[in-house]
């Protein structure tokens, strides 16, 4: 049963990180290429997920399979746990064994979690290097399929759901989403940009679109996904967003846009070429279409970790200090 897979996996990890970080307040999913949010952690400590019960491996270049304790904030020393790689529903993992690493950190006590990922645009008003704070999604495998919540229900009592209410209940069979996304950690997130000095467009709020991958979209899609009212797309972190609200914990999505989703204005013709070599006319100019790589990813990744390193960390010291948290 989960549960005790999820206890286990708790006890494990009570045993064996440091007493002063063994109650993170705070957690962190790291996307790719943003592997070094973590390297800002005082008194870091890290554990393979390979150490961990119920934990999968992560595969994917950019990520580490990894959690790692420590303090962050220059102010105040906030305790957190980072994962330093997620596990994605592409390489194999089912939907809970991809949110159970979500489940044990809320076990663990954490208040409220933020989520990086890397992603693509499909909005034109949205250039690669944009932040974009999420405050909605679409989730086109859970309207299908494959929902992390499908299943028995899980008879979590994590402290976030326990601060509800005297007697919390147990978590709804039938989650409401319209609240998935918290506003006033969304505020944080933009007061921390112009704190940091980030400029005015450097954060932008948007709609997250998730798929499965590992393919990238065709132009098809990326013009059904951007006309469904997207801004940008990936293949994680719903399933993350939806265990950690499920579990009463506080959710930020920071998608950093690495590439721009292909989706021409038009095809090139192979008909009219045809007909122009058999008419004897100039054939039209055939332009190869564009393609989009992990590497591109990673490398646009690089390029802004520091400041999504800078505004994480300011995010979280603002979010404890504001809630009394340490």
């Amino acid at each position: 049963m989960e549960v005790k897979a999820i206890e286990q996996a708790v006890q494990t990890l009570k045993s064996r990180v440091p007493a002063q970080l063994a109650s993170p307040v705070i957690g962190i999913v790291c996307g790719s290429g943003l592997g070094t949010l973590a390297d800002d952690l005082d008194s870091r400590f890290e554990i393979d997920y390979a150490e961990i019960p119920g934990f999968a491996e992560s595969g994917v270049s950019g990520h580490k399979s990894k959690l790692a304790f420590g303090f962050l904030g220059k102010d105040i020393k906030v305790p957190v746990v980072c994962m330093l790689g997620r596990f994605h529903m592409y390489e194999g993992w089912t939907a809970s064994q991809t949110i159970f690493p979500i489940r044990t950190m809320a076990h663990l006590g954490i208040d409220s979690i933020i989520i990086t990922n890397a992603a693509g645009s499909l909005n034109p008003q949205i250039p690669s290097g944009t932040i974009v704070s999420v405050h909605d999604h679409i989730a086109f495998p859970g309207l299908t399929s494959e929902n992390p919540l499908k299943g028995p229900l899980v008879p979590i009592q994590t402290p976030a759901l326990k601060k509800t209410t005297p007697e919390p209940p147990q978590p709804p069979r039938f989650l409401p989403q319209s609240d998935a996304h918290n506003f006033d950690l969304r505020l944080l997130a933009h007061r921390a940009a112009h704190k940091i000095g980030l400029s005015k467009d450097a954060v932008v709020e948007g709609t997250y679109c998730w798929v499965t991958g590992p393919t990238y979209e065709t132009p098809a899609e990326g013009r059904l996904l951007r006309q469904a009212g997207a801004d940008v797309v990936g293949m994680s972190t719903i399933p993350e967003v939806i265990a950690a609200h499920h579990a009463g914990v506080k959710v930020l999505v920071l998608s950093l846009v690495t590439n721009l989703v292909v989706i021409p204005e038009s095809y090139p013709s192979a008909k009219a070429i045809v007909e122009a070599e058999l008419n004897g006319t100039p054939p039209p100019v055939y332009k190869k279409s564009e393609v989009v790589s992990h590497m591109e990813v990673l490398e646009e990744g690089q390029k802004k970790a520091q400041d999504m390193r800078r505004l994480v960390s300011e995010v979280i010291e603002s979010r404890a200090r504001s809630q009394g948290l340490v």
